[in-house]
This record gives structure tokens, sequence and C-alpha cells, in this order.
């Protein structure tokens, strides 16, 4: 589908400077049904993204992650080229003045992410990808060198609280890594793996909304990823999902192996 990149970029960040900036840390937080944090700044967002989305590309839908769960169902089973949209990911951050959040928007035509989009306004930073041409960070291109780095000189950011009991405690006690983050924004984490930022990286449970940008990002830009189950990650099911990455392929495979999954 021919999308007009620049345009997304500049919706994109206008909204994001115009809706989230003066809403930074100055906002009500709520809590949905999963005790996860919500403010009026994703709602914004959401709302303003959907209508000047809608304007400029009338033909594809949008599912966002503050609809109701039927409405999602909906719009991922009806067969349209669809918007992925997280207006705020990193929610409790930006509600606490942590400056580490952003926005992420993926395409994905026939159950396959062909664009992502993912914008750090802290930072000014924006990432993006398209299905087969690559990744940039800030219009210059992204590309995961390999480290040299085995596993045990490895930075890893890692998800604790979604991890079983009996993996976490493995982690903590048998820790294969040089050392550990968790910063709180699922797609800004991922493409911090692609930049070079973070070595490997795991989290327990995230959904379609949280990483559809990021993981292509990331692969275009050579990282890798995987479920504990060992699939690759999907886009085309509701389904939260476990993901492990890494930067480049050595790295993945040490932490693959640790991880005993199957590949």
């Amino acid at each position: 589908m021919n999308i007009d990149i620049e345009q997304l970029k500049e919706i994109v960040i206008s909204a994001s400077k115009e809706e989230l900036l003066h809403r930074f840390n100055s906002v009500e937080r709520n809590y949905k049904a999963d005790h996860s944090v919500v403010t009026e700044a994703d709602l914004v967002m959401q709302s303003r993204l959907i209508s000047h989305l809608e304007q400029a590309y009338p033909y594809i839908a949008l599912l966002g992650e503050e609809m109701s769960a039927e409405q999602q169902q909906a719009l991922l089973t009806s067969g349209r080229p669809l918007w992925c949209l997280d207006p705020v990911d990193g929610t409790s951050n930006f509600a606490a003045g942590v400056p580490y959040f952003c926005v992420s928007l993926a395409l994905i035509e026939n159950g396959i992410v062909t664009l992502g989009l993912v914008y750090d306004p802290i930072r000014e930073e924006c990432f993006s990808a398209q299905l087969g041409q690559g990744a940039t960070l800030n219009n210059e291109t992204l590309s995961s060198q390999t480290t040299g780095l085995h596993l045990k000189d490895a930075i890893a950011m890692i998800d604790f609280k979604r991890l079983t009991a009996t993996l976490a405690t493995q982690l903590v006690t048998n820790r294969p890594y040089a050392s550990q983050r968790s910063l709180g924004s699922i797609a800004l984490e991922l493409c911090w793996i692609a930049a070079g930022r973070g070595h490997i990286y795991l989290h327990g449970k995230q959904q379609l909304w949280d990483y559809a940008a990021a993981q292509l990002i990331l692969s275009e830009a050579g990282g890798l990823a995987l479920t504990l189950e060992g699939d690759p990650l999907h886009s085309n099911s509701l389904k939260a999902i476990s993901t492990l990455a890494a930067s480049d392929k050595i790295l993945f495979n040490e932490w693959a192996k640790y991880l005993n999954i199957p590949q």
C-alpha cells in the first residue's frame, strides 16, 4: 500500500507535541479493568489520530488500545487494512512524570505489519520502518551492528512482573547477563534494542498495539524476536504474547539457548 511516510510522521509528531507535552505529569490517572493506567492524554491522542488518519487515509480503519475488546476484535477480523495504535505507550511513566513514553502506530495488511512508527516526544526521536525497506531513526538508517558481546556482557531490558515466578527467580539466582533495566514502554524499549541502547529483551505479556510497530522496526534494523514458545510475533490476533529479542544473531542465539527456546 502506498503510504506517504513523511506525511504520517507529521500527523503523529504534531499530535504528540500539541496533545501530550502540556499534559505530561499533569493529568489524573484512572485505572482500567486490568488495573493498567489510562489518562486523558491516551483518549485525546487516540481521538485526534483517528480523525486525522481517517482524513488522510479513509480506506484504512484504526484499531486503538482504548477501544473495547469487541470493537478491536471486529476490526481485526474485518479483512480491511488497519492502523494499530497505542496513543501513549508507557502511560504510567507519563502520568508519574517519568520521561520515557511514546506513540506507537503500525499498519497491518492481511495480518502482516507493513509499516511501523514509534515517536518519543521527549527526545524528539522518530523510529520508523517499512517492510523490506529497512528502518530509520530521524531519517537516518538504523542498523543493528553485531556487538561482539556475549550474553554475560549484555545489558538486558526485562519486565519481571509478567514472567512466571520460576523464570523470574531463575534470572535473579542464575543471572546470565551483565545488568538489567526495566524502563516501562514496550515499544520504546524494543526500538532502543534496535538502536543498540540495550542488547537483549524479555517481556512475559504484551498486547498487539504494544509491539506491532516496534517489532517491525527491530526486524528491519537486523534484530531478532520470538515468543517464549519459539513462535514469530503475530499481528493477526489480540491474544497477549511473550517476547524475547536481541540486537544481533549471536546474542539472540545465546539468549534463546539460556531460555530453552526452540528455534
